[in-house]
């Protein structure tokens, strides 16, 4: 407590301190938490301040896609500014950022200077994120292309899960870097899952070695978005790819008909899934998926024309 008492070099309380590095803890970890359950994240510092100014240099707040937030600026004027243009920011669908220079005072003046309504007078300046979750995979099914995926997917950054009835293909000897392995019944597996837990995966790959499990899997997932009128979009829910021939996929979309799906959700559902590359083998397969993905994810038409096309 002597400590606490004692004052920095600005003659500051080390307990004043203290409480603001506690607060960026909070919203950094908090940043964190919602990038690992796919939500895009909008976070906004205080990089620099003249004169008498609300919030001090290091203040913090960040907003999800919900709009709800966490942490301070300064309050005021310059927060609810601040707060809203988050929300613009969380509209866009690619990472961004900026920085703005406030004026505290409605007359404030000069080069890329916005004026607020206070009686501050001071200056600050606040850069703003525009944070991206990377893709994290479900893989439903841990034979050979799942594995080919795995292997790949460290290299990107980006994070998988997988899902198996048999322990051995859901087992951390066969996938040492998934982020949660379900060696569990496919039904048992959803009745563990809500929509909203569902959303914390960008996409969701039916790679299956057996044709009801995979059926199975399909039904509840698009019975899920269906009943929260979810789009597959990789945001609000995850995107759905399944591998298979034309075959498989007319079977497919024939029983989920009749079990009460709609064509609007089936018609989003990627079958086969991969680039058209003529990609045969496993590992090839794994290349022409993760390059789909990535093109989903950066929106991207990979069919644009390049700057030579052009």
């Amino acid at each position: 407590m002597l400590l606490l008492r004692n004052l920095g070099s600005k003659g500051k309380p080390y307990v004043y301190q203290s409480q603001r590095m506690d607060m960026t803890a909070r919203v950094l970890g908090w940043v964190l938490e919602q990038l690992q359950h796919n939500s895009s994240v909008v976070l906004a510092s205080v990089v620099a301040t003249k004169g008498s100014v609300p919030g001090k240099s290091g203040a913090r707040l960040a907003m999800r896609k919900d709009n709800s937030w966490i942490g301070t600026v300064g309050g005021a004027g310059l927060e609810k500014k601040i707060l809203n243009r988050c929300e613009e920011l969380l509209t866009q669908t690619t990472a961004t950022s900026e920085v703005i220079t406030f004026g505290l005072n409605k007359g404030a003046k000069g080069y890329e200077v916005q004026p607020l309504d206070s009686l501050c007078g001071g200056q600050v300046t606040i850069a703003l994120e525009l944070m991206m979750p990377m893709p994290h995979i479900l893989l439903m099914g841990g034979g050979h292309c799942s594995e080919a995926i795995s292997k790949l997917l460290p290299l990107t950054g980006w994070n998988y899960s997988v899902q198996d009835t048999r322990e051995a293909f859901a087992h951390s000897d066969l996938y040492p870097n998934a982020v949660e392995l379900h060696a569990m019944d496919v039904i048992d597996f959803f009745e563990n899952e809500t929509t909203e837990s569902l959303s914390r995966f960008s996409d969701i790959l039916l790679l299956g070695h057996d044709y009801q499990e995979d059926l199975d899997r399909l039904k509840m997932i698009l019975h899920r978005a269906q009943s929260s009128k979810s789009s597959l979009d990789g945001n609000e829910f995850p995107r759905i790819g399944a591998i298979g021939s034309r075959s498989k996929w007319q079977t497919f979309a024939s029983a989920c008909i009749e079990d009460g799906i709609e064509q609007a959700y089936l018609s989003d559902v990627r079958c086969p899934i991969g680039l058209n590359v003529g990609a045969d083998s496993p590992e090839e397969i794994a290349i022409a998926v993760l390059a789909e993905i990535l093109s989903l994810h950066k929106g991207v038409d990979v069919h644009s024309p390049t700057w030579r096309e052009k």
